[in-house]
């Protein structure tokens, strides 16, 4: 058996146990990567090729999945042929699809497989994003998420150089000066820079979230669903060492995690509480918990494990969670709704409720859109026009 054949069964075997799980578990990539890390014969190389594979029948599945009993080897060759091209890879994808076409565009991959490119995402989700469906959102779902990095350091020439030492390619954003797309392969977590606290790894659509809203600096913000705190900290750098920002979190874990990431980064005015004070902020932040909805072209399992269920679940509790952190906004201060999610239940729908019943808030003017068009509740950040995951951002005004 050829090299490509024996990677071709070890790809189907890996599927086996996936496919009980890959259309109900929302914790999909903490199993795959169980999996592979089981694998003990496995190198990293191919590690990653199998991840790719297994990433990519997931991005298509409803292309690929009924071929898995009707002809397998139809199925692994089709994931060959729609896997991206590298190192990893190249070879396993000439031994295979060598006689199929190169395309580049997601019509011209429907058009040869004779499939639905409708399909690729759930029809449930038509109602909640119908944009999404645009042939230039559908490709951008499908296509591998980059790697953006967030600066936070003003000596952007030093972090460069060493990139540049690695052979790893940036390419600054067009937005945000700051925002920086690696374009190889890299393991960013392993230099200098990383380590050093001059870099964070955010999504350049996390970072317009709160760049869109232009938080002044020297004020006091309470980001109230802080996390591991990635938005905490671009918070801190924008307003400035006069400003000051309180993560609060429910999990004491994730909070720990943001005590050293700004121990790192030598970011000293964020603090950490689970039990954040009554009001006088100048801002408050709720980047909510939701279905993830905009995260999907990095995590296309989810597409497959979220249900309307979820999302209605999702959204009741944000409408809890924005009307009981809204009372720490200061008259003149601002309540920011942020979610990264792409369905219209939990984002514009969430704060029209909150506005009906809340007549001491109006939305206000954002500080940048970035070419996108504000509806009458907030701000979405869709994938496609700055290579990102999809985001919302409503910015209310105390009166």
């Amino acid at each position: 058996m050829s090299v490509a054949s024996s990677q071709r069964q070890v790809y189907l075997r890996l599927l086996a146990p996936l496919r009980l799980r890959w259309h109900r578990e929302l914790d999909l990539p903490a199993q795959i990567q169980r999996l592979l890390a089981g694998e003990r014969a496995f190198g990293s190389r191919d590690r990653r090729l199998y991840r790719e594979l297994i990433y990519t029948t997931l991005r298509y599945l409803p292309w690929v999945e009924p071929w898995l009993d009707r002809d397998p080897d139809r199925a692994a060759k089709i994931v060959a042929w729609l896997a991206a091209e590298t190192r990893d890879t190249a070879a396993y994808r000439a031994a295979h699809c060598a006689d199929w076409p190169v395309v580049n565009s997601l019509a011209d991959r429907t058009a040869f497989l004779e499939a639905d490119s409708s399909a690729l995402l759930p029809a449930w989700f038509r109602d909640e994003c119908p944009e999404a469906f645009a042939p230039a959102e559908l490709e951008a779902q499908l296509a591998r998420a980059p790697l953006w990095l967030r600066l936070q350091t003003d000596d952007h020439d030093a972090v460069a150089a060493e990139f540049a030492s690695k052979g790893w390619r940036v390419q600054p954003s067009a937005l945000l000066p700051s925002a920086w797309r690696v374009r190889d392969e890299a393991d960013v977590t392993q230099s200098a820079a990383y380590t050093g606290g001059s870099v964070e790894i955010q999504d350049l659509g996390s970072q317009l979230v709160l760049e869109s809203v232009g938080p002044k600096p020297g004020g006091r913000w309470l980001d109230a669903c802080a996390g591991a705190g990635g938005k905490s900290l671009q918070l801190a750098r924008l307003l400035g060492p006069d400003g000051r920002v309180e993560a609060h979190d429910i999990r004491r874990g994730a909070l720990a995690e943001l005590k050293l990431r700004a121990a790192r980064a030598g970011i000293g005015n964020v603090s950490t509480t689970t039990r954040p004070s009554t009001g006088d902020y100048d801002g408050v932040l709720v980047d909510a918990p939701c279905s993830g909805s905009g995260t999907w072209r990095r995590a296309p399992h989810l597409k497959w494990a979220t249900t309307p269920k979820l999302v209605a679940s999702r959204a009741a509790l944000q409408q809890e969670l924005l009307a009981r952190f809204a009372g720490g906004v200061r008259p003149g201060g601002l309540l920011v709704y942020a979610t990264c999610s792409l369905c219209q239940q939990e984002n514009a729908a969430v704060v029209s409720a909150f506005l009906a019943s809340h007549a001491d808030f109006a939305p206000t003017p954002f500080a940048s859109t970035f070419g996108f068009a504000p509806g009458p509740a907030g701000l979405t950040i869709l994938p496609a026009r700055h290579e990102t995951d999809g985001f919302f951002v409503a910015a209310l005004l105390r009166r």
